[in-house]
């Protein structure tokens, strides 16, 4: 089922969700944990449930209402059927995804393991790049660094915690102004 509907893409980067009407969205996975998932859509979070077909294709579940989805790859797009409509998932360029000021609000734990380490606190500005936990999982370390300059937003773990795949281990905002030093949060 995840093959059919692209989730171990989305879980890698961002993607673009374009509508048949032409309409383009930003869209990232925030949470997987097994049937459920958390998408990102434009400004607009969204949680569903999904049920794997043996025939293919899934039931997705969203606010009690079922849509039969089905999904194929198409080169490096995600092409995506509900009922009568067709959606296409694209991956976003890196450099239009820094662009924005954030690549990944919340860092993940990729598979079930302990927290060895969190190198980061509350409030702290970080680079990209830069270590912000070590998770260990079959006696293998995994260092889980900031995708882009950002600031840590809430730290959810602590060292010589145990967590299961796609638990929010950290929570990032946008830095606060381009060159990465401190500033007060401007208010729009």
């Amino acid at each position: 089922m995840e093959r059919a509907l692209g989730l171990r893409a989305l879980e890698v980067i961002a993607m673009k969700l374009r509508c048949e009407s032409g309409e383009e969205l930003d869209l990232e996975l925030v949470a997987h944990d097994g049937a459920s998932i958390r998408v990102r859509v434009g400004e607009r979070e969204i949680t569903a449930t999904i049920q794997s077909l043996a025939g293919g294709g899934a039931i997705v579940t969203i606010g009690g209402q079922r849509f039969r989805v089905a999904g194929a790859r198409n080169n490096s797009s995600i092409l995506v059927a509900v009922g009568p409509r067709n959606f296409e998932f694209r991956p976003v360029e890196e450099a239009r995804r820094r662009h924005r000021g954030l690549a990944a609000a919340e860092i993940v734990a990729p598979m079930p393991g302990k927290v060895l380490n969190v190198m980061v606190k509350e409030g702290e500005v970080v680079d990209s790049g830069q270590p912000l936990a070590v998770i260990e999982a079959m006696k293998m370390e995994t260092t889980l660094a900031a995708e882009s300059p950002a600031v840590v937003k809430r730290v959810c773990v602590a060292a010589g915690q145990m967590v299961d795949h796609g638990a929010v281990l950290i929570e990032l905002s946008p830095p606060p102004d381009s060159s990465g030093r401190e500033s007060a949060p401007q208010e729009n």
